[in-house]
């Protein structure tokens, strides 16, 4: 483990920071930004976290909060500096996974990636888009993303190198599902102990799905701010990483991979929506930042892009202060089928309600009915299994369509974040099961012909 020394001390801690790592040796540090945690050499400083709203830097260390103005920290990334290795070239003889954008993402130049996340497809879907009045629609597909088919694992892995570099040996998370199943694959293959606390009413799948990677798992008597919060207090007392409390600003780095290939997949151009399911509300925000980025290296061409983002009406905080107008967010208590979205107090809410108002881009929510039969409409037409958030995807692209928000010819990429083999407990009872044939030819025919005469009667 690297500590580099600085004049900077450990005192006065607020506990709004969340965690802390104390001096080795009763030494101080501050930790550089591109450091080789293998090698013990320090490169250029190509990216420090600094403050959203008063732009304060502080370096880089396991910190999430602003000590002046209690605002969110995120990366800033030095961009004169990446546009010699941020380049088209570069990018396509990289690896093919997220990681052939490495030098944008927060980690040392030298880093050896061991967790391969990423690069899923973007599908025309004409199928789909002929139902709902589309003729150019795209689906970004992380329900195929790997190790844990989700998009939680680009995240996860941009959060555990830094965990390593940290010098952390255990960690956690508090999840709804998927960053659960995601910090539990990701920790086992880097050989890191794991906590992870999770709502009590979560999909047995997911539970099983984290449970499996040998993490240990706490099932939380409340909702998923209970978990966080109390995450918050763990991370404190015994100076573990959690993803997305003290490691929050390197973790929420790696959403912008999604940006990132929805352009190069689309010709290293930008399309003219985005429709994003938003729970923390971070995602919405770094797809912007992703492209905001492509365009001052100048990889893409500048154009207006409008962002949509959508939430289940059982826990709809962000797009109820959209529609409203209002800029705060008003916390609700989760009640949806749509559980990897159920965030009542969004950590990057008035981020995300931001980044929409200034696109020009809308919220929708929609029922649990809807998000079930979203579900089976995108795996009917485009062969695409989504999970509930899916759902919640594919149901606010077809109302943002059908209310006229978004033109027919506009090219638009709806996400799908997550894959729905995790969720298979919402379609209960949807499918019955047929009766069984013999294996013969004569009974085959003879069902057939019922089928048949079946169908021509609902006809």
């Amino acid at each position: 483990m690297l500590w580099v020394l600085g004049p900077r001390p450990f005192r006065n801690w607020n506990p709004l920071r969340f965690a802390h790592i104390e001096p080795v040796s009763r030494r101080h540090f501050q930790p550089l930004s591109c450091i080789d945690w293998r090698e013990g050499t320090v490169s250029h400083t190509a990216y420090e976290l600094r403050c959203r709203e008063c732009g304060k830097g502080y370096g880089n260390q396991p910190l999430s909060i602003c000590e002046d103005c209690f605002s969110p920290l995120e990366v800033d990334f030095d961009l004169e500096y990446a546009r010699s290795r941020f380049t088209r070239e570069a990018i396509t003889a990289g690896p093919l996974n997220m990681w052939r954008y490495k030098a944008l993402l927060p980690v040392a130049e030298n880093y050896v990636p061991q967790t391969p996340a990423g690069l899923t497809p973007l599908l025309e879907a004409p199928r789909l888009g002929a139902r709902i009045g589309a003729k150019n629609l795209y689906i970004k597909n992380d329900a195929v993303c790997l190790p844990t088919l989700s998009f939680k694992d680009r995240v996860v892995a941009v959060a555990l190198a830094n965990a390593q570099a940290f010098g952390f040996d255990t960690v956690g998370c508090s999840s709804t599902g998927n960053l659960a199943n995601a910090v539990a694959a990701g920790a086992a293959r880097l050989g890191l102990k794991t906590y992870i606390l999770v709502p009590a009413d979560l999909e047995p799948a997911k539970i099983l799905n984290t449970q499996v990677y040998g993490a240990t798992l706490i099932r939380i008597d409340g909702n998923y701010d209970h978990c966080n919060r109390l995450c918050s207090q763990i991370a404190e007392k015994y100076n573990w990483g959690f993803v997305n409390v003290n490691l929050r600003p390197y973790y929420a780095e790696g959403s912008k991979t999604v940006g990132f290939e929805i352009a190069e997949q689309l010709g290293w151009r930008l399309p003219d929506n985005v429709v994003v399911p938003m729970a923390g509300g971070s995602l919405i925000t770094k797809i912007k930042k992703a492209f905001r980025e492509l365009v001052a290296l100048g990889l893409v061409a500048d154009k207006p892009v409008k962002f949509f983002g959508a939430q289940a009406t059982g826990c709809s905080p962000i797009s109820t202060a959209v529609r409203s107008g209002a800029d705060a967010i008003e916390p609700q208590r989760p009640n949806t089928i749509a559980r990897s979205l159920a965030i009542g107090n969004p950590a990057d809410g008035s981020y995300a309600i931001r980044v929409i108002r200034d696109s020009g881009g809308w919220a929708e929510d929609v029922s649990d009915v809807e998000i079930v039969s979203a579900i089976q409409e995108l795996a009917e037409t485009e062969g695409v299994f989504t999970e509930t958030a899916g759902g919640v995807t594919t149901a606010v692209t077809a109302r943002l369509y059908a209310h006229g928000r978004i033109k027919p010819d506009e090219l638009t990429v709806s996400c799908i974040t997550g894959n729905g083999l995790k969720t298979t407990d919402v379609l209960q009872g949807a499918y019955t099961q047929e009766q069984t044939v013999r294996p013969r030819l004569s009974d085959f025919a003879a069902y057939l012909e019922e089928q048949q005469g079946t169908f021509a009667e609902v006809a």
